[in-house]
């Protein structure tokens, strides 16, 4: 990449100041402070009455969006009184600078945390320079602390730190007159150990302070971690119980005199509703919510005073009961920029602890009819300058939006179409291709995001799509087993949660949500070109190399044999577009009906 002088990013001196605005919606353990509380215990110097309010705004899987995300990766949604729902416009760094430093107007004591994931799977602006460009928003934006998420791991633990400890890119060099400074904030990762060291590979804690208030946080990410990521990026690595890393860290910090806690988890819960402001307390304590947050929530210990969390990219305030039997704090905000969480943490200055009666939690929608942060404009378009040769490039033209939502997407079938079309360049013996819907990270928009023109799909539009630069693999795949993959889906690792894969054209069955587990995928019914699946037959089947080493709990792909490594998906998917689309004849979206769902 040429080198374009840019300048020299200072560390952080002061925090722009403005109105407080932005859509809310919240959450409380009680509805007023103690009687004590103090506005401003920080008058003149001299410290006065008991309590002070600490103001923790927090968000989490960012990756990499810095530009407003497009489609429904760029919206949520609102729940009204009379039940009807509006979706709203939201995320964009540029908005998010701008609603950060609004919300902290008159607040003395205010930190800004996240829940994991902030790079990883990214937009190309941010992907195609590993990153960088993201931390540089970041240090930006003043946030002061992170946990790891599981993405932080799709380069390896060596990539990780550089984002942390800064220094040029080892293969790729430096991309700009500047060496990378790296991350201001501290990166946590107290479940994370090097194999060889037996200790966290970054640290596992940081305390914040100002004027005798002091609040520890403790960063993990999920320990199934592993079973998501390429095995490439968590060699020498291994992920403990979150529960029991958290426990151990809180105890460490108590003997320290840090008595306020709060938990930064990179795994997360589902809400019964997809609204930002859906109350899940309600008819009781997080009744609404579900997932492995809660049983985390449920065990750790009651020393922490509130869980800021991610991972599932949903949205929540909710209260989940401790082991004591008291509510405590435990939020999301989404995905990709488009919420901010604006909690109220009460500290009492006489025991150091948070008074958790009065704890108050909201998510605030990233909205764009703020004004952008020049500095973060600045900054997109110092990247995008650098990205512009590679990421205008026109690869295909599309009639109209191809989304990546609902149990089988077009989108996801377009992917899977695309895969199968490569792997029969490979090997014309290919039978069919498997896509995991996590794989998919935004929709395919018709509407023009720069000056490409209505229906174009640029380079930068795929990467967005496909940005973990996964080869496409081939393997032989017995009758049985491919029927055992189908059963994964909805079984094993996904039983709670189903992964759905997205197929290729000409392969047909039934998932019947009505029923259990594997049952959910009846046997009789799939099909490939029309016949049933021959158990003893060998199919040729196209996935991912994630996919292909058994990731996202599919064991049995990982078993399969006579592999063949081909380029990398995003470049089967330009091959795809650019040979079957054109401005005068542009594809269409699948309709999406290989898998007949049964509810």
């Amino acid at each position: 990449m040429p080198a374009t002088p840019r300048p020299h990013r200072r560390r952080r001196t002061t925090r722009l100041l403005a109105a407080a605005a932005g859509l809310a919606t919240a959450g409380a353990l009680a509805a007023a402070l103690p009687s004590t509380a103090s506005a401003d215990d920080d008058r003149g110097g001299q410290r006065t009455g008991r309590y002070q309010d600490v103001q923790l705004l927090s968000f989490n899987d960012l990756h990499g969006n810095l530009e407003a995300p497009a489609g429904s990766s760029g919206r949520v949604t609102e729940v009204h009184e009379d039940g009807t729902t509006t979706t709203v416009d939201a995320g964009g760094v540029e908005y998010l600078a701008t609603h950060l430093r609004q919300a902290r107007e008159g607040q003395k004591y205010s930190i800004t945390a996240a829940g994991g994931d902030m790079v990883g799977a990214s937009p190309l602006i941010s992907g195609l320079f590993h990153d960088e460009p993201t931390i540089e928003a970041l240090n930006k934006l003043d946030l002061d602390v992170t946990s790891v998420g599981n993405h932080e791991f799709d380069e390896g633990a060596k990539e990780l730190r550089r984002l942390q400890y800064g220094g040029c890119h080892p293969t790729e060099g430096c991309y700009t007159d500047e060496e990378f400074e790296g991350a201001d904030f501290p990166y946590l990762a107290a479940n994370v150990l090097d194999d060889k060291t037996g200790k966290p590979i970054l640290k596992p804690y940081w305390v914040w302070q100002k004027n005798g208030v002091k609040v520890g946080f403790i960063g993990v990410t999920l320990e199934g971690t592993p079973d998501i990521v390429s095995a490439e990026g968590v060699a020498g690595l291994t992920f403990k119980d979150e529960v029991e890393t958290i426990n151990k860290y809180a105890r460490v910090l108590q003997r320290q005199g840090v008595k306020s806690i709060v938990a930064l988890v990179h795994e997360g819960g589902f809400p019964a509703s997809s609204a930002y402001n859906y109350d899940c307390d309600s008819p009781g304590a997080g009744d609404g919510i579900s997932g492995p947050i809660v049983d985390i929530a449920k065990n750790v210990t009651p020393q922490v005073d509130a869980l800021v969390t991610g991972h599932t990219h949903a949205a929540y305030v909710c209260t989940i009961n401790d082991p004591s039997g008291r509510p405590r704090m435990v939020t999301s905000a989404s995905s990709f920029g488009r919420l901010y969480t604006d909690t109220t943490l009460t500290y009492d200055r006489w025991t150091g602890d948070i008074a958790r009666t009065s704890v108050k939690s909201a998510n605030h929608v990233v909205t764009r009819d703020v004004p952008k942060a020049p500095d973060m404009t600045q900054l997109i378009s110092e990247w995008n300058t650098l990205a512009a040769p590679i990421g205008n490039r026109a690869i295909g033209h599309i009639s109209a939006d191809i989304t990546n939502t609902g149990t089988e997407s077009p989108l996801g079938d377009l992917i899977a179409d695309a895969q199968l079309a490569y792997g029969k360049e490979l090997d014309p013996e290919t039978d069919l291709a498997l896509m995991n819907p996590g794989g998919i990270r935004a929709p395919l928009t018709y509407a023009a995001k720069a000056g490409e023109g209505d229906g174009v799909v640029t380079y930068a539009e795929g990467f967005t799509v496909q940005p973990f630069a996964n080869t496409v693999n081939l393997q032989d795949i017995t009758g049985t087993q491919l029927v055992q993959i189908l059963k994964e889906q909805v079984s094993g690792a996904n039983l709670a949660a189903p992964k759905v894969l997205q197929p290729s054209a000409g392969l047909t069955y039934t998932l019947d949500l009505t029923k259990s587990g594997a049952d959910r995928v009846v046997t009789d019914s799939i099909r490939l070109n029309g016949a049933a699946i021959d158990p003893s037959a060998v199919y040729r089947v196209a996935t991912n190399s994630f996919l292909a080493g058994g990731g996202d709990g599919f064991p049995t792909l990982g078993e399969g044999t006579n592999d063949l490594v081909g380029a990398d998906d995003l470049t089967a998917l330009e091959k795809y577009l650019t040979a079957n689309s054109s401005a005068g004849s542009p594809i269409a979206p699948p309709a999406a009906n290989r898998i007949t769902i049964v509810r």
